[in-house]
């Protein structure tokens, strides 16, 4: 480990006092692993994670096991883990993923949206209207049950077959899903390729149309090692929820050139130098990250998992 007192806390006033990290290594990122992980090595990997501090953590998908089979064990993972004393949503497709969920006593519920047509066809098989058409009634009955949904908007900055994606696009999709009830929304940066200045217009034009940075998470990848600069960009204008991977686990499997989520650890070390709370315990959250890639049988591609564990490059 680092020497005591590093990274040293240094506030910036204009910055949030406390991040919530929205942990994502569970389901984005193991669901993006070549080889099946065992259902309690994962079980034991969300036990982990909580124990380190994280309060959310995405723990699996209700999608049909055909189209990511690395998490064709949803109903039997959810009973080990639903006993933490941590929020565990989980991301449903359709109404019968919903129904799956509903029935293990999952009350926290993620859909996933395109901001183009590309990717809503390769991801979805419908177009942009038709995939929104579809969670209306998901998220409809999710909320009827007393549920908390979040909405997933891949595509935000770019997109391997469009290129640039206008600003106003994603605010149509954005607003869309709020209208239909979404609690909260994630924008994701599917291929990496935003930078800081792309990202304020964003939140801007969104906050313009009524959609505050108070429901809105940001989700990063790293693609272009762009990933802190954007977070540090968000948290400027407002955001406090950060999407993250425990050990920079994960990608895109309908996107071939993105890359890891932004490390959680990573994430961690420039937030705390920042002075800003976010209730995980480094330390024991490194501990975690280095367990789980000796089973992935490589090491962690977080560089403060690397610095802080002295993993071989």
């Amino acid at each position: 480990m680092t020497a005591p007192g590093l990274p040293m806390a240094v506030p910036d006033p204009e910055l949030p006092a406390r991040v919530r990290i929205h942990e994502v290594g569970a389901r984005d990122g193991l669901q993006n692993e070549k080889a099946t992980v065992p259902t309690e090595v994962k079980a034991e990997f969300v036990r982990r994670l909580a124990g380190a501090g994280l309060g959310t953590i995405e723990a699996t998908s209700f999608v049909h096991p055909k189209w990511v089979p690395q998490l064709a064990d949803a109903e039997q993972l959810f009973p080990l883990v639903a006993d933490l004393p941590v929020e565990l949503p989980v991301l449903v497709p359709n109404e019968r993923g919903l129904e799956r969920a509903l029935a293990l006593g999952a009350r926290r519920v993620a859909v996933f949206a395109s901001a183009t047509e590309s990717f809503a066809k390769a991801n979805l098989n419908r177009t942009v209207d038709e995939a929104l058409a579809m969670f209306e009634p998901v998220v409809a009955r999710a909320r009827a049950e007393g549920g908390h949904v979040r909405g997933y908007l891949s595509m935000c900055f770019g997109d391997p077959w469009e290129g640039a994606v206008p600003v106003g696009q994603v605010v149509r999709v954005c607003k869309a899903l709020m209208d239909m009830g979404c609690d909260e929304l994630s924008l994701g940066d599917t291929i990496g390729v935003a930078t800081p200045g792309h990202v304020r217009e964003l939140l801007v034009s969104l906050d313009a149309q009524g959609i505050p940075a108070e429901v809105l998470g940001v989700h990063f990848h790293d693609t272009y090692g762009q990933a802190l600069a954007n977070t540090l960009a968000a948290l400027r204008q407002g955001v406090t929820t950060v999407d993250a991977s425990a050990g920079g686990l994960g990608g895109c499997p309908y996107a071939k050139s993105a890359t890891g989520n932004l490390a959680t650890e990573d994430l961690v070390w420039m937030l705390h130098g920042l002075g800003i709370d976010t209730g995980v315990d480094l330390g024991r959250l490194v501990a975690t990250s280095v367990w789980m890639a000796d089973r992935l049988g490589r090491p962690s591609p977080s560089r403060t998992v690397r610095a802080l564990s002295h993993q071989e490059q």
